[in-house]
């Protein structure tokens, strides 16, 4: 572990970022350049001292995961994160098609959206969620292992489904099993969409019913509606930006301006990411 070097770049990377980049109100008074520590260790999920004592050349050897934070709160490209771990004495994951590491650009637009919007692989795996997001659907990002993949969820665990009205849920299981298939079709040797299609296979009638049917599709706008135990049944329209390099999607809900929808959506603004107990997933 390099803690001078790991020190300085910490130090240079937060400075050069502005409170604008990252989605926070500059304030009428800063004489900070950039960003303040204890902003960068918000954003990271950390306590200020923590990230303070890595600057300041003190503390213990982060953990990966805890780098994994500091990168995404850094805005930090491939190559700054390869270099992090470096410096804090860490190999570096080798590079794959796709990473967990949230892609930058859609981190900026993330932070600036003020709407529902996530962050995820092209296997449904949820990288990054905004306030307004965890408020829709609940904090997604805590999952691990195969449920990491809204597509195991979908067939394994019934609560993914109560996000939806009943009618509406078989449009959507079709709609998982296309867009896997797709992504199975971009590369036939894709070492993890193999593993989920395999193990639901074995473990799903359902789910092995629908693959047989070999029908492949990729939305990318969709017409959703989603049920809320606060503020019940809304209807989103659901567009899918992505970042192809990264197999990454920025999932953007957003409501038809001046509908109750839309009223409803400003509803779920002041309650903010309040966790309610029939949503806990």
């Amino acid at each position: 572990m390099d803690r001078p070097q790991l020190a300085d770049f910490l130090r240079r990377r937060r400075e050069a970022l502005l409170p604008d980049d990252v989605g926070l109100d500059a304030g009428p008074r800063r004489r900070t350049k950039g960003l303040r520590r204890e902003e960068v260790a918000l954003l990271a999920h950390m306590s200020t001292d923590y990230y303070s004592r890595l600057e300041q050349q003190r503390g213990p050897q982060p953990s990966e995961p805890m780098l994994a934070s500091i990168a995404r709160a850094l805005r930090l490209t491939q190559d700054e994160r390869d270099h992090l771990f470096r410096l804090a004495g860490h190999t570096p994951s080798p590079r794959a098609r796709r990473t967990d590491h949230v892609n930058p650009a859609l981190m900026r637009v993330l932070d600036r959206l003020d709407t529902p919007a996530q962050v995820m692989s092209d296997l449904g795996d949820t990288l990054a969620q905004n306030e307004l997001a965890v408020a829709l659907v609940g904090e997604q990002t805590r999952h691990t292992g195969p449920a990491r993949s809204v597509l195991y969820r979908w067939f394994t665990d019934p609560r993914e489904r109560e996000i939806y009205p009943e009618e509406d849920r078989p449009r959507h299981t079709r709609a998982y099993v296309a867009g896997t298939r797709a992504v199975l079709a971009r590369d036939p040797d894709d070492p993890r969409a193999r593993e989920i299609v395999d193990e639901l296979l074995r473990i799903s009638p359902e789910f092995a019913e629908l693959w047989s049917q070999h029908e492949v599709a990729i939305r990318l706008s969709d017409r959703k509606r989603m049920v809320h135990p606060r503020i019940g049944v809304i209807t989103l329209h659901c567009q899918h930006l992505i970042a192809a390099d990264e197999g990454q999607i920025l999932l953007v809900y957003t409501a038809t301006p001046g509908s109750e929808d839309a009223d409803k959506l400003r509803l779920l603004s002041v309650i903010g990411n309040q966790r309610f107990a029939a949503a806990d997933r």
